[in-house]
């Protein structure tokens, strides 16, 4: 499927799975998935590197005709990111636990054969 043909969904999907293997890959351990609570809204990714607890923002693109991908993680989304993160330490009985707000940009490629794979991963840690 080209880049052209993915709807916002379908887009967000693929960057969440190529996420997750990279994350995997780098030996992080991936405790939660697409995490919501209420309308507060979603942490894509919540994992584990060494001792911090790692909430993850994935933002996928084709290009930076609109900016970088992390660019995209506004002010009120890192805000959003950070209720949920308190939701989820306090219903996980983790709040005593050092944890960071991470970003993984991902930039996809489309080739002539009509599949799309990531030209660019980037892991910004401590993003915000």
């Amino acid at each position: 499927m080209s880049s052209s043909n993915l709807n916002k969904r379908d887009y967000g999907n693929l960057g969440e799975t190529i996420a997750t293997n990279f994350l995997i890959k780098n030996n992080f351990i991936i405790l939660k998935q697409n995490y919501r609570y209420g309308r507060l809204g979603e942490i894509d990714i919540i994992a584990l590197e060494n001792e911090y607890i790692c909430f993850i923002e994935v933002k996928t693109r084709s290009s930076t005709l609109f900016g970088t991908p992390a660019e995209a993680v506004n002010y009120q989304k890192q805000n959003r990111i950070k209720r949920l993160a308190q939701i989820f330490l306090k219903e996980s009985n983790l709040l005593d636990k050092p944890q960071r707000f991470d970003i993984l940009e991902i930039m996809l490629e489309y080739n002539k054969f009509g599949s799309n794979k990531a030209k660019y991963i980037n892991l910004i840690r401590n993003a915000f």
